[in-house]
């Protein structure tokens, strides 16, 4: 159970990060940044090594871009500690869960902390899109466990998804909202468990349009990632969807809904370029090749390339 009154931001001051691979590492840096005690577990020490890695990779990027300070860098690697023994959490305030997208794993991992953890502990579980309901399906206290969807790169990236379970208490959505805002990051709330919540929704329509127009022949992979970037893509960083339709006119937008929407995909699987490209194993960046060429470290130069476009960005915001 949750002790009255103590639920609230005042209380949060230890958070556990679970898992330490790429969001796990920036999530847990994240919060050291803004001064929380953070310990970082995982199932072996290498894996730690690795997330300490990540770390000041990350952090001397930021350097460089002139996100953040050197003395800060040092004080957030103070607020960092790291172990492999999950009794580490039992006085955390909070944990947020970043292990492998299995949700048997998930679900094994929260019944078995929730023996670990205090009453009043916060419980978080950073997905994708699996189903919160279902993740938590095992814990017996559903009132303080949320889902909180950091957007991968996560120290960068500024969204966070809180999304809650049928039993997620108000009390503990209102928490989290004040976290988010304190760690300089912004949350929507979802208010139903759905798949893919509401960035990936609209994400994957996107991607679902794009896919079609390219199979039809309508235009190149490099034309409609060009007509993104440069159109829509543009707009989007300062206005969403509903504050462009108000801007352009609801009469005009309801126009264009009467005849395009019917000419929109309506695609309920995976379409033949993505299968193609599964069984031709060319799965992007990690494998070398997907819709583009990555081989030879150009890989490693479109992901350097996105992060300091993105470090572009958060200044603006900032």
């Amino acid at each position: 159970m949750i002790l009255e009154g103590k639920l609230n931001i005042q209380n949060i001051r230890k958070i556990g990060v679970a898992g330490g691979g790429i969001m796990g590492s920036g999530i847990a840096q994240t919060l050291a940044q803004y001064g929380y005690k953070v310990v970082v577990t995982d199932i072996d020490e290498k894996y730690l090594e690795n997330t300490r890695r990540i770390i000041n990779i990350n952090q001397k990027t930021m350097i460089d871009e002139g996100l953040l300070t050197a003395e800060l860098a040092e004080e957030t690697l103070k607020n960092i500690s790291y172990s492999t023994d999950k009794s580490v959490f039992r006085d955390a305030d909070m944990i947020v869960e970043a292990i492998i997208e299995k949700i048997e794993i998930k679900q094994d991992f929260w019944q078995e902390v929730e023996g670990i953890a205090g009453d009043n502990c916060i419980f978080a579980t950073n997905t994708s899109g699996l189903s919160i309901n279902s993740i938590c399906s095992k814990v017996l206290n559903k009132k303080r466990f949320i889902g909180m969807h950091w957007w991968n790169p996560s120290h960068i990236i500024p969204l966070i998804e809180l999304i809650k379970a049928e039993d997620t208490s108000n009390e503990t959505v209102a928490v989290l909202e004040e976290l988010v805002a304190a760690i300089g990051k912004e949350s929507v709330v979802v208010l139903k468990d759905v798949s893919g919540f509401i960035g990936n929704r609209i994400q994957f329509a996107v991607y679902r349009e794009a896919l079609k127009i390219v199979e039809e022949g309508i235009a190149t992979v490099e034309d409609v990632d060009k007509a993104m970037k440069y159109g829509p893509g543009f707009r989007y960083p300062v206005l969403g969807p509903f504050e462009t339709a108000d801007l352009g006119g609801l009469d005009t937008f309801y126009y264009i809904s009467s005849y395009l929407f019917s000419e929109l995909s309506a695609e309920k699987e995976p379409t033949r370029l993505q299968r193609e490209l599964m069984e031709e194993n060319n799965l992007g960046v990690k494998t070398g090749k997907g819709w583009y060429d990555y081989s030879n470290g150009k890989g490693e130069e479109a992901m350097a390339k996105r992060d300091k476009n993105f470090y572009k960005m958060l200044k603006n915001i900032k």
